[in-house]
């Protein structure tokens, strides 16, 4: 199975249609239809049914379009490594990033190092933890910023200069508002918002015995998303400081949790990682700062 083929495979899969992407992949469509028979003989599985004016993918077709993302990304990554071995003013870095007000740090050291590295590509990918690990397990990355505790027996690591902590978004006309903070036995019965992850992971232990009498509502990955369903009533969405505009006049208000629920942010990468001459001396530069 050929990188090239792989391409053709993902080409006609968005597409949905075999010309459109033969087109795009500058290859005449007998031999892009050639590629893709063969691979379907080599699988022994159908990928694509074909209909009069469009392909779509089989059950078989999906579970090869995810990994073949994955592995043409990966194959991608090690060509522009290999590219960037002999540059000396920039190269590329791979970053998987949670929502958090303290990536300004990074992106802070991003910028001075584009002082130095001019050239210097940078790639960025949003998610939970969950997410931006399992790239980062899969080589798609170099380094992710996440919040829980670093497993030591598969990461190094350096900790963000400082913590976030959880709060309640609600309208500033509610009567939530009117509290200073809010406890679990505020949100007792309330609808609830927050990532998946969260809830689990935070909000539960956070709650203890109250936790049995809150309600999730909705669960949302991107906290922005989750705000708009607390603007309009909703619910109260539960997210870290400094996510969602709550300033005067933006007709929100943010109340921490109570007990305080601390969050520390961890830059990750693979314990045994072999990183480009780039990434070497971008980690440098972090630890250099993050530990002052």
């Amino acid at each position: 199975m050929e990188i090239r083929t792989l391409r053709y495979f993902l080409a006609v899969a968005r597409e949905e249609n075999m010309s459109r992407a033969a087109e795009q992949l500058h290859v005449t469509q007998p031999t892009l239809s050639k590629a893709l028979k063969s691979l379907e003989e080599e699988l022994g599985k159908k990928l694509f049914t074909r209909h009069s004016f469009s392909i779509a993918l089989t059950e078989e077709g999906v579970l090869l379009r995810d990994r073949a993302e994955d592995l043409v990304s990966m194959a991608d990554k090690i060509e522009q490594e290999f590219l960037s071995l002999d540059d000396i003013t920039g190269g590329e870095l791979y970053f998987g990033l949670a929502e958090s007000w303290q990536i300004r740090y990074l992106a802070r050291e991003i910028r001075k190092f584009k002082k130095v590295y001019p050239d210097l590509r940078y790639h960025i990918t949003s998610g939970d933890t969950e997410q931006v690990t399992e790239k980062l397990d899969k080589g798609l990355l170099d380094f992710a910023a996440i919040f829980e505790i670093p497993d030591v027996r598969k990461y190094n690591y350096v900790q963000f200069p400082e913590a976030d902590y959880f709060g309640a978004v609600v309208p500033a006309d509610s009567e939530l508002a009117k509290k200073e903070r809010i406890t679990a036995e505020d949100l007792a019965g309330v609808p609830l918002f927050t990532s998946e992850q969260s809830w689990e992971n935070d909000i539960r232990p956070w709650a203890k015995e109250h936790f049995s009498r809150l309600r999730l509502e909705g669960s949302f990955r991107l906290a922005y998303n989750g705000s708009m369903f607390a603007r309009e009533g909703l619910g109260v969405l539960l997210t870290l400081n400094n996510l969602i505009d709550t300033s005067p006049g933006s007709g929100m208000v943010f109340l921490p949790l109570y007990p305080h629920l601390e969050m520390k942010m961890y830059l990750i990468w693979n314990k045994y990682q072999s990183f480009t001459p780039i990434a070497e001396r971008f980690l440098k530069q972090i630890e250099t700062t993050f530990s002052k």
